[in-house]
């Protein structure tokens, strides 16, 4: 499904990282901001972004769907997520997203965030990998943990809807549709997007 309600300058793919970030009129491209750091005591490694299609490097874009700011909008078939700004632009994030039989949509909102958070497999998942039974307790936070560096919780009316936006070490599943169900971004990017996204944040998956 495209979304046509989003819109990227023509001339964006022409752009090129600097410092930080580069500019295209008044959109920017943050492809140079995927490098390692420390971030409550854990070491991020780098991200050879370079192998990532640019399409999923974290960048501005035009936005004129109607949704207030502060809204997250969920585009599973084209891999990408929208942090609504004022102004009409948007942050956009590569994602991968739940493969064949795990896809979802819907809305929910941000119930809660966390950094570093535990990951414990739900018991469904255990019986289809028993590997995994030794996280039953939990996954203890850390750079191979399966929530990455952040999570915010995904709740709708009848409570904890099981699914996450989160991190992930796994930067070559940007783009494709492998996880859970979950929806996961590069840690460099779920860092970012936390510190935008408020608790009680409307999200729409589509």
């Amino acid at each position: 499904m495209q979304m046509k309600t989003l819109v990227l300058a023509a001339g964006l793919a022409l752009a090129t990282a600097v410092s930080g970030c580069s500019t295209f009129g008044s959109y920017k491209v943050f492809s140079s901001d995927y490098g390692s750091r420390t971030d409550a005591g854990y070491r991020l490694p780098s991200i050879p972004i370079y192998k990532v299609p640019k399409k999923y490097h974290r960048q501005i874009v035009a936005y004129n769907g109607g949704e207030k700011p502060g809204t997250i909008i969920v585009d599973t078939t084209e891999k990408h997520l929208y942090f609504v700004l004022p102004d009409g632009e948007a942050v956009r994030y590569g994602i991968g997203v739940g493969r064949e039989g795990f896809e979802w949509k819907g809305t929910a909102r941000v119930a809660a965030k966390r950094e570093w958070p535990v990951w414990t497999p739900p018991a469904e998942m255990i019986r289809r990998q028993p590997e995994l039974a030794k996280y039953a307790g939990g996954m203890e936070p850390g750079i191979t943990n399966a929530l990455g560096a952040r999570a915010l919780y995904l709740y709708n009316k009848r409570g904890d809807t099981g699914y996450r936006l989160h991190g992930t070490p796994e930067w070559a599943s940007i783009g494709k549709a492998m996880s859970s169900g979950c929806i996961r971004l590069m840690n460099q990017d779920i860092i970012d997007l936390y510190n935008r996204a408020e608790v009680g944040a409307k999200v729409i998956v589509k």
